[in-house]
């Protein structure tokens, strides 16, 4: 199992198009092979940041899931709106 957790910030005043865009990443990626959870946070301070909690049944298929046809029309719709820190983890207690 491969845990991710992905920090997503927002250009000031792109939230609503960031969020917009983030909510269609969660409906297509759930129905993904070794797609496990996947969930999408908001700051409630900071209305820019972001984060994807996500579980994967394997590093392969989150890499498959990185080079998915939704994920490519997000960077699309994103490009220059945000800046993405990931981490890949795993799980020991």
């Amino acid at each position: 199992m491969l845990t991710v957790v992905a920090l997503i910030q927002a250009v000031p005043g792109k939230s609503a198009l960031l969020k917009a865009e983030l909510e269609k990443l969660v409906r297509a990626t759930r129905r993904e092979n070794g797609c496990v959870q996947y969930d999408l946070h908001q700051d409630n301070t900071d209305p820019d940041r972001f984060l994807f909690y996500e579980n994967w049944a394997s590093r392969e298929l989150w890499q498959a899931h990185l080079a998915s046809a939704h994920l490519l029309a997000f960077r699309q719709a994103t490009e220059g709106l945000t800046q993405t820190t990931l981490w890949e983890m795993t799980r020991v207690g």
